[in-house]
């Protein structure tokens, strides 16, 4: 038995030294801590506190260095100047997407998320051009959204102000705005089949066909069914959950701080007012409210590490040669906790988005949509939920937690690769 073991041991060896010796031959990687064997680095990466432990690797291998996730090597870039050098200034080398075992299981490589080469670069496009076409119908997805909302809002006044949890209620919206834009219709809320749809969506989360064109019989064509099959699926999953976990998180994080609440309120009250819904011609005129929203979103970090990049070809980065298909995880976290950009990055504070005169500052820093040619295909449709169905409620609702405001907690539940926001209930009072 011990012989067994030592023999395993010494292969196990074998192997990740030669895995190593081959990184070395094929490219000059970054320096980065000493893996063991078969696991790598990832007993020294602490779950809770992953981005604790790549902050201190930062301070000793610099703000490129290599981990080991298991026995392949990993290329970490961390902090805003390394991050935005490889995804804006060398866009094309880092737009392939590395292999996720658990997504490619499914997508098998198709889809805008795990796809690569050709069939990713077709497909994003095409996906563009269709939410760019305003959701392939009459109407615009801004009117989608503001019908939605006004949906939202007559469910949350039949909790006549009762605790609620409002998980469901806020999965509906973006999860319905989607539909509407593939399919041209929408769901009713008591639907079961919807239901079931929408807690799938949160199972996937947790864990981490519609007949546009017909070119099966054309080979060389990226728009089979089967992708489109994963194009909208992609589509679904982004598009709901990512919208859900930031409307979660907004309301917790509102809670905790009423005086930034009243100010937004004010604002809606003074721009908008009772009896016109919001629309996005609003935002300009509201710098307090636009602030709230990047701030909300800079301060949950809702997806830390990005979705795994991949080299696609061997490429010299920063003295380094970095051999084509190797792993690369971008750090967000690094980028949207900066201390020069974002003082008290800690600290939940819509002033890093004002300048000194109250007008909305941008940042180049803001990253919650990733940057570069991999962004988040779906950014602007975000950007407009996120603006409509907050200030729908607003306008409509006061929020009225069950704890002392100080007692929230707005912190994650999970911290992976998406950031899970904690269960809670509230109580949504007409105004």
């Amino acid at each position: 038995m011990e012989l067994i073991i030592l023999l395993s041991l010494g292969l196990s060896c074998l192997i990740l030294v030669s895995l190593w010796n081959r990184s070395y031959v094929k490219g000059k990687l970054p320096p980065g801590p000493t893996p063991l064997p078969i696991v790598g680095n990832i007993l020294q990466l602490k779950d809770k506190i992953f981005f604790k432990s790549l902050r201190e690797f930062s301070k000793v291998y610099g703000s490129v260095f290599t981990l080991y996730l298991g026995m392949k090597p990993t290329v970490v870039l961390y902090g805003f100047e390394a991050v935005k050098e490889a995804l804006i200034d060398h866009g094309e080398e880092f737009s392939g997407r590395a292999t996720f075992p658990l997504i490619d299981k499914v997508a098998k490589g198709l889809g805008i998320i795990s796809s690569n080469g050709e069939t990713w670069k077709q497909t994003r496009r095409f996906s563009l051009m269709v939410l760019r076409d305003m959701g392939m119908g009459k109407r615009t997805i801004e009117d989608r959204i503001q019908e939605e909302a006004l949906y939202l809002v007559e469910a949350l006044k039949k909790t006549n102000g009762s605790p609620c949890d409002p998980t469901f209620f806020l999965s509906c919206v973006p999860c319905n705005v989607i539909s509407s834009i593939i399919f041209k219709n929408r769901f009713d809320y008591s639907d079961p089949e919807f239901q079931t749809l929408i807690d799938d969506f949160h199972k996937i989360l947790t864990i981490v066909s519609t007949p546009w064109i017909q070119e099966k019989h054309n080979q060389q064509s990226e728009f089979t069914m089967d992708n489109l099959a994963i194009t909208v699926w992609d589509l679904f999953i982004a598009g709901t959950e990512t919208i859900t976990s930031t409307l979660l998180f907004s309301l917790l994080i509102l809670m905790k701080h009423p005086e930034v609440s009243a100010k937004v309120k004010e604002e809606i009250d003074h721009v908008i007012g009772r009896h016109r819904r919001p629309c996005m011609k609003d935002r300009s005129q509201m710098p307090y409210t636009d602030a709230v929203i990047h701030e909300i979103q800079r301060y949950i970090d809702l997806v830390p590490m990005n979705l795994p990049h991949a080299v696609t070809r061997d490429i010299k980065f920063r003295g380094y040669l970095i051999p084509k298909g190797t792993t690369i995880l971008t750090s967000l976290t690094s980028v949207l906790n900066d201390h020069k950009e974002f003082p008290n990055p800690d600290t939940f504070d819509p002033g890093h988005f004002l300048d000194k005169s109250g007008n909305f500052k941008k940042s180049d820093y803001f990253m919650p949509f990733s940057s570069g040619k991999r962004m988040c295909a779906g950014e602007g449709l975000a950007r407009m939920e996120l603006f409509l169905f907050l200030t729908t409620i607003l306008q409509n609702f006061n929020l009225k937690a069950l704890v002392d405001p100080q007692d929230l907690n707005t912190r994650p539940v999970v911290n992976g690769f998406v950031s899970v926001p904690p269960s809670y209930q509230l109580c949504f009072l007409p105004v």
